[in-house]
């Protein structure tokens, strides 16, 4: 099939990108590398399939010929990036997400958004199941992240009710793995590279608060079999196996043989206190559940991290 992905710089997109060449699929990548990064593509090499075009997904998309499919992942996604580009998230997620169903209208192509899990903002309902509808703070600063993809959401449902359009959304919970930035801001990079750089490890709140971690390959194949569900409704996808801030600083200084010290700073506003996604669903519906465990997937990050930080000229723990 030929497949659009915008955001295919990004993390999972690029991920995305690689996994569906690998299908024997076509790609076209749309990017305006505001986050990502060309350095994610495939290897030049068996890579004729894969286009890369460098465009502003809120501006219309003009593409040749027949598309099959169009995956939504462009936005800003990590705290850091939509701290730094409220309108740009905003925008990516309102005109965006209508540029993308616009093209899979004209082209009648099946769309798959990549929402997250961040719809359910602090969420009351724990673990959060697809039918609850969250508790988000409209004017909160995470909120130009958790509206954006709300909005998303609904303009994707409206799509597929008014014009008919073949349409999938994945509500991603936290995903790691190789490819992420070492900048990115989130708790699992900030960790890795603080201990690899024998730093101390900044733990935000009491550490109490609950993340969970799902393997960028187990990602990836969930988003892969969602596209080819005939499910129209969101679909959580991520790991279930939750683990507190706190526990998760000491299992990346234990696996870096790291002796860095944990400091605390104070828990940023409207941060949620617990994600730990319900996937019933989609073990029902896509016969899915993730297969990496933490520590598989931890060591492979930690790796990836240490060999990109000397290959930047920086010593880091052996």
């Amino acid at each position: 099939m030929q497949m659009v992905i915008t955001g295919g710089a990004g993390f999972i997109g690029s991920h995305l990108c690689k996994y569906l060449l690998n299908k024997g699929h076509s790609v076209v990548c749309i990017d305006n590398l505001c986050t990502g990064s060309e350095d994610n593509f495939p290897s030049p090499s068996g890579t004729r399939e894969f286009k890369f075009i460098k465009h502003d997904v809120t501006e219309k998309i003009y593409l040749e010929g027949d598309i099959d499919c169009v995956l939504h992942l462009a936005s800003p996604a990590s705290p850091v990036d939509y701290h730094r580009l409220p309108i740009q998230t905003l925008k990516a997620g309102a005109l965006g997400t209508l540029m993308a169903l616009g093209l899979a209208k004209h082209k009648k192509a099946r769309f798959l958004l990549a929402s997250t899990s961040e719809v359910y903002g602090d969420p009351l309902v724990h673990p959060q199941v697809e039918t609850y509808w969250g508790n988000v703070n409209p004017i909160g600063p995470r909120a130009v992240y958790d509206e954006a993809k709300r909005f998303a959401e609904a303009l994707t449902m409206a799509y597929h009710r008014v014009h008919g359009i073949d349409t999938r959304i994945a509500r991603i919970f936290n995903t790691y793995g190789p490819g992420m930035r070492l900048d990115d801001g989130r708790a699992l990079p900030t960790f890795i590279s603080q201990a690899l750089k024998g730093e101390d490890l900044t733990v935000f709140g009491s550490g109490e608060h609950t993340r969970s971690f799902c393997y960028i390959s187990d990602m990836v194949e969930g988003l892969y079999k969602l596209l080819l569900s005939k499910e129209h409704e969101p679909v959580n996808l991520g790991n279930p196996e939750e683990v507190s801030i706190l526990q998760l600083a000491r299992e990346v200084a234990e696996l870096s043989s790291s002796k860095s010290k944990l400091i605390f700073k104070p828990l940023p506003e409207d941060d949620p206190k617990v994600r730990r996604p319900d996937i019933s669903k989609a073990k029902r519906l896509l016969n899915w559940e993730p297969k990496v465990g933490r520590r598989e997937g931890f060591l492979e990050t930690i790796e990836h991290f240490a060999r990109r930080l000397r290959g930047q000229g920086v010593g880091v723990r052996e």
